[in-house]
């Protein structure tokens, strides 16, 4: 008498390998849609800075976006001018290093179509100088430097104008020139330079208005060295920027919150001492 009688299937070497090969279908299913959505949930970024402070604050907030499903990678620039012209081309998801002032000197002059989607930090700007320890030592007929780029050098020229050293044509356009100076009552000769340079130009200068990035980077600090330093609550902001029709992806809001975080506050302000104010 047969009591049991097993299962075809099993007792077919055929079948005991078909029945191995659905198992083994079945479980890629399941692992196939978990590794498909965790490549999804994992965004690789092209972030590009200014060498400095800049690029030395993001290093701290990769490890925070890391967790955010954000790996990060770091492109430094050596002027103001390439980080947006790489960003509009593609080659950057994201820059961090300007104000709204240049960025919208930027789209107007260039064509861009770059917007801000979140604040940084203040570099306040000042004026440093060599040869003189406070900004009543300046004598008649000194030679100022300023940036040569629209937003920095307008900044510079307000900065100026605050004290009553000139008189600007409208003390509100942050694009002032040189040439919107209506009144120079000291004779000042204010002469145009590439802002990186000015840090190096100081020996030749009888002051310079440097911005905060190139001016840690030369070893200076607004706050103890400046003879005249700008009001931190101003229009100066850094923002993180992105192309606009970028501005609603997934991964700009955990971008935001990765860099705007207590840590990173924190760190700033043990770091740079008043050289550099969180914005957030």
């Amino acid at each position: 008498m047969v009591l049991f009688e097993p299962h075809q299937g099993l007792c077919n070497p055929k079948g005991v390998f078909m029945l191995r090969r659905n198992i083994l279908l079945t479980s890629l299913a399941v692992l196939i849609p978990n590794f498909v959505l965790a490549s999804e949930q994992t965004k690789t970024l092209k972030i590009g800075v200014t060498a400095g402070l800049h690029a030395q604050i993001l290093e701290q907030v990769l490890p925070i976006a890391k967790k955010n499903g954000l790996n990060i990678k770091i492109v430094e620039f050596q002027d103001y001018v390439q980080p947006n012209a790489a960003l509009a081309a593609g080659d950057l998801d994201v820059n961090i290093f300007q104000t709204k002032p240049f960025l919208d000197a930027a789209n107007r002059d260039r064509g861009y179509d770059l917007v801000p989607v979140g604040e940084t930090i203040t570099f306040p700007m000042a004026f440093y100088s060599k040869k003189y320890s406070n900004l009543s030592d300046l004598p008649n007929k000194s030679t100022l430097g300023i940036p040569n780029d629209p937003s920095q050098g307008g900044r510079a020229l307000i900065l100026l104008a605050s004290q009553g050293l000139i008189k600007l044509k409208d003390s509100k356009n942050l694009l002032s020139s040189p040439l919107d100076i209506v009144s120079n009552p000291h004779h000042y000769n204010i002469i145009e330079l590439e802002a990186a340079q000015l840090p190096h130009s100081l020996s030749d200068l009888d002051a310079a208005a440097i911005n905060g990035n190139y001016a840690s980077a030369a070893g200076l600090n607004p706050s103890k060295d400046g003879i005249l330093i700008e009001d931190p609550n101003g229009p100066y902001v850094n923002h993180i920027v992105v192309r606009a029709q970028d501005k609603n992806q997934p991964w700009v809001k955990p971008l935001i919150q990765s860099y705007q975080q207590p840590q990173i506050h924190d760190f700033i302000l043990k770091t740079f001492k008043g050289a550099v104010i969180p914005a957030f």
